[in-house]
């Protein structure tokens, strides 16, 4: 669910970022809405939450790819070995 939720919200981040590049305005215009909708996320709960779930995802993918690296070692170590 927690996914789920997360690939909502980044798709509608995204839709919006969409939406006001190809908007009928100015680019300062679309410049100075990009910043102030920045400011906003960056200040509030909702954007810390976010990258609090990206940093616990990239830790979670840290431990994996450590994890499959030290199993793929010790199969490669094994099969140089012959005990495989």
């Amino acid at each position: 669910m927690g996914k789920f939720i997360l690939g909502l919200l980044v798709g509608v981040g995204l839709g919006a970022i969409m939406g006001l590049l190809f908007a009928p305005q100015s680019g300062a215009a679309t410049r100075a809405q990009l910043s102030e909708q920045g400011i906003l996320l960056t200040s509030n709960a909702l954007g810390e939450d976010l990258r609090a779930r990206a940093n616990d995802a990239m830790a979670q993918g840290r431990e994996l790819y450590a994890r499959t690296k030290g199993d793929l070692t010790d199969r490669y170590n094994k099969s140089l070995a012959g005990e495989l």
